[in-house]
């Protein structure tokens, strides 16, 4: 049995969904743990290309049931509307939804937009699909359980509850809000468009401790990457969930995992959307934003482009406790005039080993070796040229962790290990 945890190294965006889809294929299941609607992995393989918001990366295996875990917060239309997706493509879906996520509903997406309007200038750039007032239910106890919904009762006991707690709250703060949906009626919506999953819902812990006993190989997929993190990210622009390796055990319903490897998925360069910091931004970056295809999965939006930041990099990897590293994207580096890396700051608080938003911060800079041949159809390492043999290295030296995977395209195929 093999428990392999997929996390992120930087700011999200680093390619988890591919990597998690190259290693599903020895997977009996695939996990997400934490997060929602809220970000998209991006998987392309023989089935077609996908934007995956709520599903595993490792649905398309059809030997592998793909598990969405308690850490989640669950937007019931979309995940229905996602699965559609995904079977329309011939993919046979096997589903376990715990019940003890949280539902993620419109009314949390309307919180959601109507407190980054009211910031304005001062907006945490959410992608306005709810989960952060999804995540403050749950921890107010006032969150919908999924479980609830196959329990009417109890589910419409729970959502009257919750309205009669959050919809003054929401009135007074925002007075142009308008909400006139009743408990009954949203009660009703939900078991619509939760009724093609519904009999999926169960203790996920249970299939889960089987696999274990029956010696599977279990894969744990984050959302996002450690400089969003919750506690150790760049607060207050983070997720509201734990996007760490230690939370999978908690997220996925195994709260005494203890895996066996913890792969830190980093992007040969750095990219984020949203706000915050971006210490290493490039000054000319529209024309490369538009080569590597760096837009958001769930909003579009264009990523903030940036050259390999080490430092940031480097506590995203102690954070997650890796112990090896997948290197995504490199091929987008081919041609590159100006290569080079960040490994150090100069600046006040550089000490400081969390991105320290409030500090003037400048790079410095190591020139690295580039290199203009395409390299899409290498797949060992010393087929590479020495240029982009040498820039792998050098990370991996500045990381102090194997990088055991390099990417060097969408495929599936593109891959080489070492």
């Amino acid at each position: 049995m093999s428990s392999i945890v997929v996390v992120g190294a930087n700011w999200g965006d680093e390619g988890k969904g591919r990597i998690v889809d190259f290693l599903a294929d020895q997977a009996s299941a695939s996990i997400r743990f934490q997060g929602g609607n809220n970000a998209g992995h991006t998987v392309v393989n023989d089935f077609g290309t996908f934007k995956l918001h709520q599903l595993p990366s490792g649905v398309f295996n059809p030997d592998c049931i793909a598990v969405l875990g308690p850490g989640m917060v669950i937007s019931p239309e979309k995940l229905s509307l996602e699965i559609e997706e995904v079977a329309a493509s011939g993919v046979d879906v096997k589903l376990c939804i715990s019940d003890r996520a949280t539902l993620c509903l419109p009314l949390h997406a309307l919180e959601d937009t109507l407190e980054e309007e009211r910031l304005g200038a001062g907006a945490y750039g959410s992608t306005r699909q709810g989960i952060a007032p999804a995540y403050g239910d749950r921890v107010m106890k006032k969150g919908i359980l999924v479980g609830w919904l196959n329990q009417p009762a109890v589910l419409l006991e729970r959502i009257q509850f919750m309205m009669d707690w959050k919809l003054p709250q929401l009135k007074a703060l925002y007075p142009s809000m308008e909400f006139t949906q009743t408990a009954e009626e949203m009660t009703e919506w939900l078991l619509e468009v939760s009724q093609p999953w519904r009999d999926s819902i169960c203790n996920v812990t249970e299939p889960l401790k089987a696999l274990q006993k029956e010696d599977k190989t279990l894969l744990f997929e984050a959302q996002l990457g450690a400089g969003r993190d919750l506690v150790y990210g760049e607060y207050p622009w983070t997720t509201s969930s734990n996007v760490t390796a230690a939370y999978a055990g908690i997220g996925s319903g195994l709260p005494a995992l203890h895996p066996e490897r913890v792969i830190a998925v980093a992007k040969s360069f750095s990219s984020s959307v949203g706000t915050g910091t971006l210490i290493t931004a490039m000054e000319d970056q529209d024309q490369f934003r538009e080569d590597a295809k760096e837009f958001g999965a769930t909003t579009g939006r264009p990523r903030d482009m940036g050259y390999f930041d080490a430092v940031a990099t480097r506590n995203g990897v102690e954070l997650q406790a890796a112990t090896e590293i997948a290197l995504t994207k490199i091929d987008c580096l081919s041609g590159m005039k100006d290569l080079k890396i960040c490994v150090a700051y100069n600046g006040d608080h550089t000490e400081n080993p969390i991105w320290p938003q409030t500090a003037s911060l400048t790079a410095v800079y190591e020139q690295m070796m580039g290199w203009d041949e395409d390299i899409t159809g290498c797949r060992k390492f010393d087929e590479l040229p020495e240029g982009a043999q040498q820039y792998v290295l050098r990370i991996e030296e500045l990381m102090g962790v194997p990088v055991k995977m390099v990417s060097v395209g969408p495929e599936r195929e593109q891959m080489i290990l070492r």
